[in-house]
Parts: structure tokens; C-alpha cells; sequence
């Protein structure tokens, strides 16, 4: 595929986009009026134990302030490495199916996809920069299932192409804020309150950071850096969240670039019109955003498929493969500071598109639907 449509790291020797933001960058949140937004297979299984989870949220969170201490950081921040990728596959799923990326539904994923591995780059340098090592490999998340350490408890996280179903119940569900912007209840599970008590303790514990296994790598619009004081990691918290779910007061991302928070642009999918103030309030009456012709991928069953034909058995296999290699690639990058390593999980990721197109042409057999990737580690 042409780099140019690749999400997340750009290529090496491509000319420099315009920067969104730096980690050290100053955050400008954008002020704004309310929101006001409506309430928003085959197979048999075969049986894969689920990753071990580093940590509860809920668990991590009764813990009292004054008795989080460095190892309550660490727990907490390898479960938010596993948050922060068990996004990715869903997201990168309902991308690789969408025919014309040039279209306004693949642009705003393909910006999410980027954003959420350069959230993946921040909770990986926090927990180095404690002395901890991050594991992406021995937790990769398993699909059907759960978001890890119970965050929305109730949601299934599954793969499939992108439909309305996707958007509305994994999609939107993962980025619904913690206090939203709409007609919606306060969720006390939600990814950015745990966010916002894993910056209290910060603020309590004041650690010292060590930089030595941080790594530096641009991210499409956004650079990662090492994270050094207590005032960048509060800065890197506060961007993880805007982006994910908007400011206090406002569905932009919180950087003054033009973008919406990930739960307010995928509801732009959803509700299929761009979002738009009106009256002192936010709707969606803005221009149309088509819902994307995209390859029938059906929801990939609980355990992977069960024997496939030989064509779509070849190309699970290459992409297994590819997808542990990066796994463990990605896992050496922060364990050795390695920025070799990185861009070499970066060329692995890219990679993997193209088996996962072909699965997604590849008809299930009896039905309308097509193959997908599974995102199943090689044991």
C-alpha cells in the first residue's frame, strides 16, 4: 500500500507534516457552550486463555491517595498500556474495511488509529520512566472480550468491518467520556477517570522520572518525547484524555487544531453529519458524512476460526506471524530503548494490512460475509 495511507508512524523519508502538538507542547483548550448531542458468527470455538490483567481499575482506584505509592503507578500504568492497545485491532479493523480511504468516515479512524498509538508511546515511556517494563506481547487482548482492567464494564470489544453497530457499541462505547457533553450520565469507569486518578497520584507520589529507556519517534501529527517532570506527565494525561474524549467544556480534542475528540468524531459516523454549534449548542446538522461501502467482514467468533479453507488458513497464518513479530518487537523497543526496534514494529504494523484486506475478500463460506483478522498472538 502506498505509505501515504498508512495510519500512524509516517514514513522515515517522507516530508514533515505540520505538528499538531508535542508532549512538552503547551495544551490550548479550546472554550466552548455546551454540548448538546443525542444519547448515543461462524466458527467454533477454540479455547485461548485470557491475558493476565496487570490490575483492576476498579481495584486500583479504592486504593486510598495516600497509600498509592511507585509500584501502584506502575500496576496502573501497565493496565493503561493494555487499554491503550487493545483499542487499536477494532479500530484498525473498521479502517482496513472501508474501500475509498479517501472518504471523510476512513480520515477521521485513520487520525484516531495514530492518535491512540502515540497514547500507547506516552503509558509506555510513564512506565519506563519508573523503572518499569512494559508487556504488550504476554497481555495482547484477546476478541470477543472485554476492555482490560473492567473499564465500561459491560462492553464487548469485538472484530469485525466497520457497520453501525461497530461505531455505535465499541466505538463510540470505548471513548464515551467520563463526564460527557450530552444527555448521558456521569460513568465513574470510564478510561478518563481512571486517567484522572492515575494523575493524583502523580501529583501525590511526585516520583523521579528516569528518561534513559524513553523513546522519541514522531506519531502522524504528534511527536513523542521523554516524559521528565511532573508537569509533563500532567500535560501527556491531559492529552490522552482530550483527545479521546474532549475538554470539559468543549468536543475538540483540546488543541485548537480543528480536530473533535475520537468519541465526538466517531458519533459523527454515526449520526452521519458533521457536528456543528447551533443555538448555543452543539448538534449534529452539519454537513453529511456518508456511512462508507466496506468489505462484509464478519465479527471474527470467540477463539478465532475454526478450520478455514486453505486460502484464508494461509493468510491468518502470514498475519499471526506479522502481528506477533510486532508484538515482540514492540516489547523490545521499551525494554531496551530501542528506537530500532520501534520503527521496525512500525514497518511490522504496515504489514499487515495487506492480509487483512485479502481475508476481508475472502468469502465465509454460506454466507454474505468475508474473513478478518483475528489479532491472535503465535503461541
Amino acid at each position: 500500500m502506498a505509505v501515504a495511507e498508512t495510519p500512524g508512524f509516517p514514513d522515515e523519508t517522507a516530508g514533515a507534516p505540520v505538528r499538531r502538538r508535542t508532549l512538552l507542547a503547551s495544551a490550548a483548550l479550546a472554550a466552548a457552550t455546551p454540548v448538546s448531542v443525542a444519547a448515543c458468527a461462524p466458527g467454533s470455538v477454540r479455547p485461548r486463555p485470557a491475558p493476565p490483567q496487570q490490575g483492576s481499575v476498579a481495584r486500583l482506584v479504592a486504593v486510598p491517595t495516600e497509600k498509592r505509592g511507585v509500584d501502584w503507578l506502575r500496576s496502573a500504568l501497565q493496565t493503561a498500556v493494555e487499554i491503550e492497545f487493545s483499542t487499536i485491532p477494532p479500530y484498525l479493523c473498521g479502517w482496513w474495511s472501508i474501500r475509498n480511504r479517501k472518504c471523510d468516515a476512513a480520515r477521521l479512524i485513520r487520525r484516531i488509529v495514530s492518535d491512540e498509538m502515540y497514547h500507547l508511546g506516552i503509558v509506555c515511556n510513564l512506565l519506563v520512566g519508573l523503572g518499569g517494563r512494559p508487556r504488550i506481547r504476554e497481555t495482547a487482548p484477546v476478541y470477543p472480550g472485554p476492555l482490560p482492567g473492567g473499564v465500561h464494564p459491560g462492553l464487548n470489544v469485538y472484530l469485525s468491518g466497520l457497520t453501525e453497530e461497530l461505531v455505535r457499541d465499541v466505538m463510540m462505547a470505548i471513548e464515551a467520556p467520563a463526564a460527557p457533553l450530552t444527555d448521558r450520565a456521569p460513568d465513574p469507569h470510564s478510561i478518563g477517570h481512571f486517567y484522572d486518578e492515575l494523575l493524583k497520584a502523580f501529583k501525590t507520589v511526585a516520583p523521579g522520572l528516569s528518561t534513559d529507556r524513553q523513546l522519541r519517534e514522531r506519531i502522524g501529527e504528534d511527536t513523542l518525547g521523554p516524559v521528565r517532570t511532573l508537569e509533563d506527565v500532567e500535560r501527556a494525561i491531559e492529552i490522552i484524555k482530550d483527545q479521546g474524549e474532549g475538554t470539559s467544556v468543549s468536543p475538540a480534542d483540546g488543541v485548537g487544531d480543528g480536530h473533535l475528540a475520537h468519541y465526538y468524531a466517531f458519533a459523527e459516523i454515526h449520526h452521519g453529519r458533521r457536528l456543528r454549534q447551533e443555538g448555543g449548542t452543539w448538534q449534529f446538522t452539519g454537513a453529511p458524512v456518508p456511512f462508507p461501502d466496506t468489505r462484509p467482514m464478519s465479527r471474527v467468533p470467540a477463539g478465532g476460526w475454526d478450520r478455514p479453507p486453505a486460502a484464508a488458513a494461509r493468510l491468518l497464518d502470514e498475519f499471526d506471524s506479522t502481528y506477533s513479530a510486532m508484538l515482540e518487537a514492540l516489547d523490545t523497543a521499551w525494554a531496551d530503548g530501542d528506537p530500532r526496534s520501534l520503527r521496525t514494529a512500525v514497518r511490522q504494523m504496515r504489514g499487515l494490512e495487506s492480509p487483512a484486506v485479502a481475508l476481508m475478500e475472502t468469502p465465509v463460506a454460506g454466507t454474505p460475509k468475508t474473513y478478518g483478522p483475528q489479532f491472535r498472538p503465535r503461541d
